[in-house]
């Protein structure tokens, strides 16, 4: 099962995952694409550690999130947080081949899922059009990754204010 969760900001995206997770799984996978860049950086993970509580196992994993995929167990539950800032990380190092790849490698490794994933994602096309380069790219790609994953997800759900608003569920049968 795979959930895709969007939404803006702030909209309770990373809490409904964790929730979800929680229902499915004593002890699930937290993995984490953030990066402590700077100290208020630094204090939003460790804020997300402390809320989250002791029965979270954490992968940190920046970049390379197909790798983990491959070696989810297939009844694992698993959140990932968050897509956005795994494309950033890519493309602050400016290694677009290795960006290309590593998303092809990710979106094959979600065929292969027989546990219980939920993405989470800042949605990031309902604005104006950035007005540089590295900002419009951004949007594009994620725009792209998450029409891609969207294809394959079993439920895509977009939260607002806090109150999840299902835009997909998988139809058995």
């Amino acid at each position: 099962m795979i959930e895709l969760i969007v939404g803006g900001a702030r909209s309770g995206k990373s809490r409904y995952a964790e929730e979800c997770a929680l229902k499915s799984s004593e002890y699930p996978l937290y993995i984490a694409t953030a990066t402590a860049g700077d100290e208020e950086m630094v204090e939003r993970i460790n804020q997300h550690q402390r809320q989250r509580g002791e029965q979270w196992r954490l992968i940190e994993e920046p970049l390379y999130l197909s790798q983990i995929l491959v070696q989810l167990e297939n009844s694992e539950s698993a959140v990932v947080d968050c897509l956005t800032l795994w494309i950033s990380n890519w493309l602050c190092r400016e290694d677009r081949q290795g960006w290309i790849d590593e998303r092809e490698q990710f979106l094959a490794g979600l065929k292969h899922i027989r546990g219980s994933l939920w993405l989470v994602s800042n949605e990031t096309g309902m604005g104006v059009i950035p007005a540089s380069s590295l900002a419009r790219e951004f949007v594009d790609e994620s725009g792209k990754l998450h029409q891609n994953i969207a294809q394959q997800a079993d439920t895509v759900t977009q939260m607002l204010c806090g109150i999840p608003n299902r835009i997909k569920t998988h139809n058995a049968g």
